[in-house]
């Protein structure tokens, strides 16, 4: 027999699974001597209250052992020599997408204009070190992703929580550690989670498919009002059904859809910065304790929501124990993004703080119309690679500096590698943006005692939160209304907002590809 039992303990006792056995046992009534095994299934801290405390919900085995798999396993057939589809893009909606048609029997082509996730590899250590983007491969583009090298995090809002679990454990088939099925924010850390990427990719030949590097859709084949594939730089062609899963990061699909007359429009984002703490000041402030964290809690985390002056001002993408990192993808651009290994080991912790724009805030772009955000986040960029000195080298200044709109004579350490120059950033980020910053952090410090500080350090910017233009699809087909067979996916499309909303994209995509294949 086995038994769900929700227990509340202390970091210490959660750390001791006997212990945890025990406790669950008296609180479900059961005699212990009768447990034969024991496992957690649910783990979540709650820090709201001087009392740090960890809820379980505990799996007893009462006469029985435990026999039960881990997580559940996706069987994936041969389909060598089945249709085929086109996938475009290689993060998570592709990746998901891909292993999706292959279960519904369906061959994917994936094509991917960045490289392996180990090449990739080098020319991150490139940015890095020497400043030089490549614009085919960076944090954005290549194998696996923005996700592959900017975290891991595996949280999401969605409530579709069967949705959420089938994606958390192909994440544990291909490698990834079960307590992913546990944790209320799961976690694997940009150091696990390439290997897992390449898994993936494994299966996906392993099955039938193909994978294609360094290959760039330059256009979509159109036939009257439906796309029969793509062609790419490589003076290659794919036929099939098309996925565009492309990334928020992707601009010249967008420009390559509205020329070729696929319907997009202009859609709200947020921009701001990262915010810079020591990982031990956050620890202290969240766990209520000077003395930080101590021996058995993780690394702590923090989000918040303002509302200022109608918008919207929300930390984002928050990264505890991790590093900030450069995120252009392309000439005459200084974005930055966080990330975390699985360890959360860095002494710093970071997060997005950014403010909800539309494109009514904006009318001097009006006349891009579906691109008006677009070119608001390019010219926004450029300013801050402007600021920067023209290279990575990353704008920033400290908090309180900022608020009170004073420039920083000095800066503190940083965990961004190509370095930071103190910028004004109260001046050229669009007044729309700093003033809602500067109350919103003047209200969270006053929530957050020790939050406002000046050896935080805002570091700019921040404006690869989610795309700046939809790709319109109809809600039940989800393809394009007026380009039947094509599926725009995941983030890029504007249909999602990290890795597991993004996969789930992708496998529902999948889903009705499959569908109107086997219709015909």
């Amino acid at each position: 027999m086995q038994k769900d039992i929700d227990i509340r303990v202390s970091p210490k006792q959660a750390s001791d699974l006997v212990v945890v056995t025990q406790i669950a046992a008296k609180e479900g009534g059961v005699d212990v001597k009768e447990i034969h095994s024991a496992r957690i299934i649910r783990r979540s801290i709650d820090a709201r209250q001087r009392n740090i405390y960890v809820n379980l919900r505990v799996r007893l085995y009462i006469g029985e052992e435990l026999t039960e798999a881990r997580f559940e396993s996706v069987s994936y057939r041969d389909v060598s020599d089945a249709p085929q589809a086109v996938v475009v893009g290689a993060g998570p909606a592709g990746l998901f997408a891909a292993l999706k048609l292959i279960e519904l029997g369906v061959r994917p082509i994936v094509v991917e204009r960045g490289k392996n996730v180990r090449e990739r590899k080098k020319d991150l250590a490139k940015l890095n070190r020497e400043h030089i983007v490549d614009p085919e491969s960076n944090y954005c583009f290549g194998e696996g992703g923005s996700g592959a090298y900017s975290d891991g995090k595996l949280y999401t809002r969605s409530k579709k929580r069967g949705n959420v679990d089938k994606i958390l454990n192909v994440f544990c088939q291909f490698g990834a550690n079960t307590d992913i099925l546990i944790d209320a924010h799961p976690h694997i850390g940009t150091d696990k989670l390439p290997a897992i990427i390449e898994k993936m990719r494994e299966q996906i030949t392993a099955s039938g498919g193909e994978v294609h590097f360094e290959t760039r859709m330059d256009s979509l084949i159109i036939d009257g009002d439906e796309v029969k594939g793509i062609k790419t730089n490589r003076e290659e062609t794919f036929f099939g059904q098309v996925i565009l899963a492309t990334g928020h990061s992707a601009r010249d699909v967008y420009y390559l859809l509205h020329k070729q007359n696929v319907e997009i429009e202009a859609k709200g984002f947020a921009v701001g910065f990262r915010i810079e703490h020591s990982a031990h000041l956050i620890d202290q402030i969240q766990y209520h304790n000077e003395e930080g964290r101590g021996e058995y809690l993780p690394a702590a985390e923090y989000s918040y929501v303002e509302q200022v002056e109608g918008r919207g001002v929300y930390s984002f993408c928050m990264c505890p124990g991790g590093v900030i990192v450069p995120s252009a993808s392309g000439e005459k651009q200084l974005v930055v993004n966080g990330m975390s290994p699985s360890n959360r080991g860095s002494r710093w912790s970071n997060s997005g703080v950014v403010v909800e724009v539309r494109p009514e805030d904006f009318p001097e772009y009006a006349q891009y119309k579906e691109l008006s955000l677009l070119k608001f986040q390019e010219d926004l960029e450029e300013q801050a690679w402007i600021q920067g000195g023209k290279s990575q080298t990353a704008p920033a200044q400290r908090m309180s500096d900022f608020v009170n709109n004073r420039k920083s004579n000095t800066l503190p350490a940083t965990s961004y590698n190509p370095g930071v120059v103190s910028s004004p950033m109260h001046e050229w980020m669009p007044a729309f943006v700093s003033k809602r910053l500067q109350q919103a952090f003047v209200k969270v410090g006053g929530k957050m005692k020790g939050y406002l500080t000046n050896e935080a350090l805002l570091i700019g910017v921040e404006s690869r939160t989610s795309s700046p233009v939809r790709i319109v699809r109809d809600r039940e087909t989800m393809q394009s209304p007026n380009i039947k067979g094509l599926y725009p996916c995941g983030e890029g499309a504007g249909y999602a907002g990290g890795i597991v909303s993004s996969a789930i994209d992708g496998e529902r995509c999948a889903e009705l590809l499959a569908q109107a294949m086997s219709a015909k």
